[in-house]
């Protein structure tokens, strides 16, 4: 391809193709030694049965969270972490993983927070490596141990905590978006079908939320749906407007965070924060308000 041909990615018109890559661009790129390919799924167990060659593992239980708080790593731990996996500064990493890339881009947003922004997604996630026909393999890789040095992790542009909701939703332009299902936004469920139904003491949904699960950005085959697409539905259908600020939430932030890719990345808007304590933080706090 030549330098000045425009790549599919690029054909759908999204306001920052640059952060999704193709598993043509992955496959082109695994012997690349600035580019770190990372894997991070639901499924931990995943990665050991099979994973891209070259590709590195990220728990985002055991690596990105606090070991006892409800939280984040320090920055010490995240650059002791790229250290380990092989991560400089100018590392290009390149995030995939299971569930249409929910984690993937759940640990994208993560390293947004210690500044990291190098930073890409394989579009179709694990599944549509799988479905391509492409390699996998068992091999765990071991890279030298790199120079990182981590930045003050900023939680005050991508992040929203439960006050800065509460008085978010008294404003009369807030937008918010409930990515969860239908069941659970209405309080009919807490959890998705099929998942444990336990985690919040209360079912429903924060007041002004508009509705929009995650799943409608994605394609059948597990890539995300072209600008004029997402369009359609966030701000045609729903009136989302990509100049006012805007809040999404989930149950524990995984889903959102996938949300807040889409609205940040590829609709361009401004000012957009994952409510990353979600639905399993509001649904257990005591005199907040709630609809169903």
């Amino acid at each position: 391809m030549s330098e000045n041909q425009v790549t599919p990615i690029e054909e759908r018109g999204y306001a920052h193709p640059e952060v999704l890559v193709s598993t043509d661009w992955v496959a082109e790129h695994l012997n690349d030694p600035n580019v770190r390919v990372v894997e991070s799924d639901e499924d931990v167990l995943l990665y050991d049965l099979g994973h891209i060659p070259g590709a590195v593992k990220i728990d985002w239980h055991t690596d990105l969270q606090h070991p006892v708080r409800r939280d984040y790593l320090t920055e010490e731990a995240f650059a002791q972490l790229m250290r380990e996996k092989g991560i400089s500064n100018d590392t290009t990493v390149v995030f995939y993983g299971d569930k249409n890339n929910w984690w993937a881009t759940y640990a994208f947003w993560v390293f947004q927070l210690f500044g990291h922004e190098n930073a890409k997604v394989m579009d179709g996630g694990r599944q549509r490596w799988i479905d391509e026909g492409r390699e996998l393999t068992r091999e765990v890789p071991q890279y030298p141990p790199t120079e990182y040095k981590v930045s003050a992790r900023d939680d005050s542009q991508i992040r929203a905590f439960r006050e800065y909701v509460l008085e978010f939703i008294e404003r009369p332009d807030a937008q918010l978006v409930d990515v969860r299902s239908p069941a659970e936004y209405s309080g009919e469920k807490l959890h998705m079908e099929g998942y444990p139904q336990e985690g919040a003491l209360r079912g429903g949904h924060i007041p002004r939320a508009e509705n929009i699960p995650w799943a409608r950005a994605v394609t059948d085959l597990g890539t995300f749906k072209s600008a004029d697409e997402l369009r359609s539905i966030y701000l045609q259908e729903k009136g989302l407007s990509p100049d006012k600020e805007t809040i999404a939430y989930c149950r524990i932030g995984e889903r959102s965070s996938h949300t807040w890719f889409v609205l940040r990345y590829l609709l361009g808007f401004k000012n957009v924060r994952n409510y990353d304590g979600s639905w399993t933080e509001w649904g257990n706090l005591v005199n907040v308000p709630i609809e169903k």
